[in-house]
């Protein structure tokens, strides 16, 4: 009998019928190779417009599939690529402390982005090599987050992934409560998809900057948000350093989606086109305020 096939008897009346059926093997895929850029910290427009710079390059096939990681100085709120400013975040309270206000490319809701309380994943990827051609996004969501689970589980905390529902995007949680967030956007073919990955939370702090409509007081917010979300510092005994959590967030990746990082830099190609993304988009009003493509 061949290796790939099985022999199975079915009794059909009087007469004995021999198949032959086909037995899909779920063989390991061959690793395949990304590139690695390391964790930097840039100020908000930049981090965005990078983002969208390196989606672009791999639509245009100049750059191959890519993780990136950064954080964020000054501190941010960032919106979805549809929604109304004026809804989800305390503008003047932003701008009273110097909080920067950026409307990012991809959907989801309003996040704050502390300088010292997050490190932000960054995937850019071809649909097809995740197995998802037809951009399920929930299995999108599914596959990319693995990195994440894995990463919590080298810290030693056990993490899962949370589909929500069409209102929400997906998240990971732990014993319950949200420690990363993600939001997608995809085109030509090409997902991006990026999100949290929260070291320490202030609900104090985030909640000063991030409006919810549903609450009375300021402390229902925070009642209902320590309930919610969490962090590493939270679920962790020890300690964890930002290098530690980055290191722990590599292995995650490499681990969950059977792939070797290669370190490299940005394309001079990257380069310039964030630079004038950053210039002509993501710090222009028009984008952050109103959404308007220049």
């Amino acid at each position: 009998m061949l290796a790939k096939e099985k022999m199975q008897l079915h009794l059909h009346r009087s007469n004995i019928c021999l198949c032959i059926l086909h037995v899909h093997h779920s063989w390991p895929r061959k690793m395949s190779v990304w590139r690695l850029l390391k964790l930097e910290v840039g100020d908000p427009y930049t981090n965005m417009a990078i983002d969208e710079a390196v989606l672009t390059a791999r639509i245009a096939g100049q750059v191959p599939n890519t993780l990136r990681f950064y954080r964020w100085n000054p501190a941010a709120v960032s919106i979805g690529r549809f929604q109304n400013l004026l809804n989800e975040v305390h503008v003047e309270d932003c701008r009273k402390h110097g909080v920067v206000i950026v409307r990012r490319v991809t959907g989801g809701g309003a996040v704050y982005h502390d300088r010292e309380g997050e490190i932000t994943y960054s995937v850019v990827v071809d649909g097809k090599e995740l197995g998802h051609a037809d951009m399920d996004i929930i299995s999108a969501y599914r596959t990319v987050c693995k990195g994440l689970i894995e990463a919590a589980k080298t810290l030693g905390a056990a993490a899962e992934f949370n589909p929500l529902d069409k209102k929400q995007c997906p998240n990971i949680t732990i014993k319950g409560k949200k420690i990363s967030g993600s939001a997608q956007s995809y085109k030509k073919g090409i997902l991006l998809q990026h999100g949290t990955f929260l070291m320490n939370i202030d609900h104090e702090k985030m909640f000063t900057f991030l409006r919810v409509p549903w609450a009375k007081t300021f402390m229902d917010v925070l009642n209902v948000s320590k309930k919610k979300l969490t962090s590493v510092k939270q679920e962790l005994e020890s300690p964890v350093s930002i290098e530690e959590a980055y290191q722990a967030l590599i292995t995650g990746f490499e681990k969950a989606l059977r792939i070797e990082f290669v370190k490299e830099e940005l394309t001079q190609y990257e380069r310039k086109l964030a630079e004038r993304l950053r210039r002509d988009k993501f710090s222009t009003d028009d984008w952050n305020l109103y959404g308007k493509v220049p």
